[in-house]
């Protein structure tokens, strides 16, 4: 098909370059029409069989094909998470039902993004391009170009800088769902988050706070001072003091490490509360699944709720995300930046376990 390709005025855009599929400038002037894009590459990084981030390769491959219902991306940023590092060494295991069994379903790593709308399908309506979006694909961001159904996109808030919003997708998905559809966090309600201090800790602070809840953030020393800075009410050094026998009782916890046992944690919660378990943790044949089966058991015999879920990205919760960010009660932490072609350096330092923030690559 032939994406339609529009102009973007002047120099807007924070002074990136509008370019079309082809690379090649947008003619000024030009009204909306169907232009074929000359045939072009893009640099990307690949991975052809799953293993350590020594697998990932720096190439040159064609650009991808627009479809209909697709917009082409010049990306500007793209954020990693432990899921690219699980979907990358393939393990636990039962990833590779979904992702490619032997290899990779999709070569090029990476999920959410930030970029400039350099073209679009035939269908699409609501994006021009030049504009400046925000949100995931499902078949790889760390290239110079990714394509994108419109649909799982949105404008950039204009407050927020390309790295921020490419931060933002899969994590801030993962803590908003958690504490509105499954906690069903109420004002005047007290939440604890155990790695407060990460990617979705740190989202899910913010977000408890915009709820009205009453917050409680757990981290190491050196990060007490980063979750108290993103609104925590009440900071715990997790190497100085044990939440779990301090005699305070939460209504929700939302527990991102699981360092300690669910029936441990369960100690915290007052006798009606909600327990979220919340890590990829677990055995390398079936990762989490061995826990959330003894979560969903242990319900059944207590007041108490216990709700692993998976967080699936969703359009209405992107536009709930770009209108708390917008409004500055949603900001997020950025632990470091990798340019492209340090990639697996990028995803080497998030398998370690220890970021801050998030950890974004720039392109």
């Amino acid at each position: 098909m032939e994406p339609k390709l529009e102009h973007a005025e002047g120099d807007a855009n924070r002074g990136w370059p509008v370019r079309s599929a082809a690379g090649s400038h947008v003619d000024a002037g030009s009204s909306r029409r169907a232009v074929a894009p000359e045939v072009g590459r893009m640099r990307a990084v690949v991975q052809r069989r799953y293993g350590p981030p020594s697998v990932l390769e720096r190439v040159e491959i064609e650009l991808p094909e627009v479809g209909d219902d697709d917009v082409l991306v010049r990306v500007h940023a793209a954020s990693v998470h432990p899921g690219d590092y699980f979907v990358m060494t393939g393990a636990p295991y039962i990833v590779r039902l979904a992702y490619g069994l032997r290899r990779p379903r999709h070569g090029i790593p990476g999920r959410d993004v930030a970029g400039v709308v350099a073209a679009v399908g035939k269908t699409v309506t609501d994006l021009r391009p030049g504009d400046e979006v925000f949100g995931w694909s499902t078949t790889g961001t760390l290239a110079e170009y990714a394509c994108v159904p419109a649909h799982n996109l949105v404008r950039l808030p204009s407050n927020l800088s390309m790295v921020q919003a490419a931060a933002v997708p899969t994590s801030a998905f993962t803590a908003l769902q958690a504490l509105r559809d499954i906690a069903r966090v109420q004002p005047g309600q007290t939440v604890l988050v155990t790695g407060a201090s990460g990617g979705v800790g740190s989202f899910a602070i913010q977000i408890a706070k915009a709820f009205g809840a009453e917050v409680t953030g757990v981290c190491s020393t050196r990060n007490v001072e980063l979750v108290r800075s993103v609104g925590a009410d009440h900071v715990i050094d997790y190497t100085r003091s044990d939440f779990t026998r301090s005699g305070v009782l939460y209504d929700v916890i939302f527990d991102n490490v699981e360092a300690q046992p669910l029936s441990v944690v369960r100690r915290a919660l007052t006798p009606a509360g909600v327990l979220i378990p919340n890590s990829g943790r677990g055995s390398r044949w079936i990762g989490p699944l061995g826990r959330i089966a003894k979560a969903r058991l242990l319900s059944r015999f207590t007041r108490q709720t216990l709700r692993p879920f998976l967080s699936l990205p969703k359009r209405q919760d992107l536009l709930a995300l770009a209108d708390l960010l917008g409004s500055g009660q949603l900001t997020p932490v950025i632990d470091r930046t990798y340019p492209l072609d340090d990639a697996a350096d990028a995803l080497r330092y998030v398998g370690a376990g220890h970021t801050r923030g998030k950890v974004v690559v720039t392109v």
